[in-house]
């Protein structure tokens, strides 16, 4: 899903760097050694306990507390993470409430409770009192995204659900925005020991130090946002380990959209800005960017698509190796005989500047090579599929690799469009964790009902989501108390 800068491998420190001139910005923040790894896990595994026996009422208000001294202070953080990713002011003071209404969501679950699952039964004839309710499993690493530089970062949903569940938590900082995550954690710090809580939050920086972090016998789960390549060696890594952990990634998702007939001929120009929109957004660089469309061969779509693209503006990616990344997919697609430009929207500025570009392809050259057009492209690029055969398209979309979400676009008036979703929903309900209709996969609401993940790739633990309150089921553990008494249960279970 994204990728991390290329500056920073073999050097003792982590350089923030202005996506709209390549240059440097920010002082450079220290990489943290093996020995200081050591000591913040060793530290934040000490207080595991304390925190795990605090009320939810007291983890509740810690959070709050985390929410009310990030919107303090909104702006400044804003501005920092503009300097380090270019993506705007607009967005990212709204990222950064995002990311508060994440925290007090999940001080909303802890109130509520229903996330412990208490199953009690009392004992019967033949059968023993049997308890059971779900606990913190310990210490969780979180490993930051680098395109929410706050919602999957630092102070994110991971971190936020984590300590919710009562694990403490080391965040390894992203190399695209070090000096924000570094400003993030001081606020952090300085939240939670205000309202008295244990020192149950800490980062560390650097790629070393992410792999120290896994290594470290004290961690007991692990979440990531990120590539499939790279979390793909950090799931090897937790697998790896003389006691292996949960690896809750986030990886790589192409997001299918279905346009079907009718939606085609009555809302043509409805669909094509919708989708050019949700393509551009962030300069493309969103897990949930539509980069694989099927559509019927209706040339008054193909021209609003063609219009709407043209349309739209490129801008600075978050790193150079986000950007050659984005150039090598856009040359590939190029050097295709079998490919043709739809159309391209306008340039944008800097050495690290992507142009929205979309194809189109027929559906005989996608059936020869699906694993091709089928992938995804982390950037302003798409792939229209052009075959209006449902059965068709249907086949095609069971063949897709899992993904976040699938979208179909659809004419409620039309009963031969409310007839072929019914025949493909069930099919994208086996592909994706959400199904959009009318809709487009860009934007993910952060409530209860949410589910943010799907089959491999999109998700290394489809059961579970990183988004939304059930996010909190990944750092619990059920365990059945039988026979205990009373006064020894846990206080939920008395």
């Amino acid at each position: 899903m994204t990728h991390s800068t290329s500056r920073t491998d073999q050097e003792p420190h982590v350089q923030g760097y202005d996506p709209r001139t390549g240059e440097p910005v920010g002082a450079p923040v220290p990489a943290t050694s093996a020995a200081e790894v050591d000591r913040i896990c060793a530290d934040l595994d000490a207080t595991a306990s304390v925190w795990a026996g605090t009320s939810r009422e007291g983890r509740a208000r810690a959070l709050e507390a985390v929410a009310v001294a990030l919107d303090a202070h909104s702006d400044e953080l804003a501005g920092l993470a503009d300097a380090e990713t270019a993506l705007g002011m607009p967005r990212l003071t709204g990222e950064v409430a995002r990311t508060t209404g994440q925290l007090r969501l999940f001080a909303e679950v802890l109130r509520e409770g229903a996330y412990l699952g208490r199953v009690v039964e009392p004992a019967a004839e033949g059968r023993p009192d049997l308890r059971r309710v779900k606990q913190p499993t310990g210490l969780v690493a979180v490993f930051a995204a680098s395109n929410f530089p706050f919602a999957f970062s630092v102070a994110g949903g991971d971190t936020a659900s984590a300590l919710a569940a009562g694990c403490p938590v080391v965040v390894k900082a992203h190399e695209a925005h070090p000096g924000t995550s570094r400003r993030t954690a001081e606020l952090v710090k300085a939240a939670l020991a205000e309202v008295g809580a244990p020192p149950v939050f800490d980062i560390v920086h650097g790629f070393a130090a992410g792999a120290a972090v896994i290594g470290h016998p004290a961690v007991t789960a692990v979440g990531f946002t990120g590539s499939t390549r790279g979390g793909l060696a950090l799931a090897r890594l937790c697998a790896e380990r003389p006691v292996p952990v949960p690896f809750h990634g986030e990886l790589g998702s192409v997001n299918p959209v279905v346009v079907l007939p009718g939606a085609a001929r009555s809302r043509a120009a409805e669909v094509a800005s919708g989708y050019a929109a949700s393509l551009t957004q962030g300069v493309g660089q969103f897990c949930t960017n539509p980069g694989l469309m099927f559509v019927p061969d209706d040339a008054s779509l193909m021209g609003a698509l063609a219009e709407s693209v043209a349309g739209t503006d490129g801008g600075p990616m978050l790193s150079a190796r986000i950007h050659d990344a984005w150039a090598a997919a856009v040359a590939e697609l190029r050097g295709r005989d079998d490919v043709r430009v739809l159309a391209e929207g306008r340039p944008g500025k800097g050495p690290w500047a992507a142009t929205p570009t979309v194809f189109a392809v027929d559906g005989a050259a996608y059936d020869r090579a699906p694993e091709v057009f089928g992938q995804e492209r982390f950037g302003p690029v798409g792939v229209v599929v052009v075959d209006g055969d449902a059965d068709r398209t249907r086949t095609r979309l069971g063949g897709v690799e899992g993904s976040l979400t699938v979208s179909v676009q659809l004419d409620r008036d039309r009963p031969e469009d409310i007839e072929a979703a019914r025949a493909l929903l069930p099919v994208a309900a086996r592909r994706a964790g959400r199904l959009v209709v009318n809709g487009w996969p860009t934007g993910v609401a952060v409530t209860r009902a949410q589910h943010h993940g799907g089959p491999f790739p999109a998700s290394t633990s489809p059961a579970h989501t990183s988004v939304g309150g059930a996010a909190i089921d990944r750092w619990l553990v059920p365990v059945a108390y039988q026979d205990v008494p009373s006064e020894l249960l846990p206080p939920e279970l008395r």
